[in-house]
């Protein structure tokens, strides 16, 4: 059955008309849907951006130069952005932090990605896409940025593509007036991401680089931080980077009562292999169900007993859309594959997903 909602009261405008008929004679196609070939970063659509450049950094990673489209409300230096990237047929959503100051003239935002081993997605960013694909983009979000009143003494901790968030705050210009310490650790000079740029900074006087390369000088300990940087307990601090580093600094943070002073970013490598089925746990009812790959997520949490919200059989559509905390589905419609890590907050209708592998439904 399908309900037909009646349009409210009001003069009825030629543009009204004209679409009207042109739903008729282009029904299934609708215009939006011609107008996403024409003017896909158009407003009012899904927002979509465009890749103009990819310019390399190091041997493994590259700065990514996208235009967005005209419903992106900017962001703050230190936040990420999640991108939708089509890999082989599959649509993989990833996030990685914005490289670039707010307002550029151009009206770009860059995003600099470092490939992992087996990383689909980073590889396929760093070493395979062309300027004029589209990507999906969501709004920029994090935390991890610098206060309104910048502080007076800065350290940064980095390592690796940790370096990426704080080169947006960098770039940005607020710091100009602070005293910024920038320790940073990398295997070689070569694998500096921004390299030549932080060199600059530093012969200009704008920030003191520390830079430690763990193929000669090995990991970088606190203890070796406390030397680098006697006053390092006493600077307002972001760090970024690998998992051991942020717990050994945290604790040390913490250990000597300034933890308030310290604010930290991780970033989680993702390797997901979609397949078909999978194991489907839905979250707040505490059930999980083998599901194969032809049954609507829908489908199956309803012959579990899960209560889901719906109203497809009504010809409601979009009641049925709910997070995808983690995992892979597949659009039963067109075969797409949507995947999705811890705290992405990917939306997915359950009544055209199935299972493509293990995945967690919010509900």
């Amino acid at each position: 059955m399908t309900t037909t909602v009646p349009r409210p009261p009001g003069k009825v405008t030629l543009r009204d008309r004209l679409l009207r008929l042109a739903e008729t004679v282009t029904t299934p196609v609708l215009p939006g849907d011609y107008l996403d070939m024409v003017a896909p970063l158009r407003a009012g659509t899904a927002l979509r951006g465009r890749i103009v450049d990819v310019r390399p950094e190091t041997r493994d990673a590259a700065t990514v130069a996208i235009r967005p489209g005209r419903s992106w409300r900017g962001h703050t230096p230190g936040q990420y952005v999640r991108l939708g990237v089509d890999v082989d047929g599959v649509r993989q959503w990833r996030t990685y932090s914005l490289t670039s100051a707010p307002g550029r003239a151009d009206g770009l935002i860059t995003v600099t990605v470092k490939a992992i081993p087996d990383g689909r997605v980073s590889n396929h960013l760093v070493r395979r896409i062309r300027p004029g694909t589209l990507v999906q983009l969501d709004q920029a979000e994090g935390d991890f940025v610098l206060p309104a009143a910048v502080p007076e003494r800065v350290l940064f901790v980095t390592a690796g593509s940790g370096i990426t968030p704080v080169m947006g705050m960098l770039r940005a210009g607020a710091l100009a007036a602070a005293d910024v310490v920038l320790v940073h650790s990398a295997p070689t000079p070569d694998d500096v991401i921004f390299g030549d740029e932080l060199r600059g900074l530093a012969a200009r006087g704008a920030i003191r680089l520390v830079a430690r390369h763990t193929d000669a000088d090995g990991r970088l300990g606190v203890a070796e931080l406390a030397r680098l940087v006697p006053d390092h307990l006493e600077r307002r601090t972001w760090a970024c980077g690998p998992g051991g580093m942020l717990d050994a600094v945290e604790r040390h943070w913490a250990d000597h009562g300034v933890a308030d002073r310290l604010h930290t970013e991780r970033f989680r490598p993702t390797v997901i292999s979609p397949g078909a089925g999978g194991a489907v746990t839905f979250t707040r009812a505490g059930v999980t169900v083998r599901a194969d790959g032809g049954t609507a997520l829908l489908d199956a949490g309803e012959a579990a007993g899960v209560l889901m919200p719906s109203g497809c059989r009504m010809g409601i559509c979009f009641g049925c859309v709910v997070p995808l905390r983690q995992g892979a589905v597949r659009d039963l419609r067109n075969g797409e594959i949507t995947t999705a890590e811890p705290g992405d907050g990917v939306l997915v209708q359950t009544c055209v997903s199935a299972a493509a592998g293990t995945c967690d439904i919010d509900l």
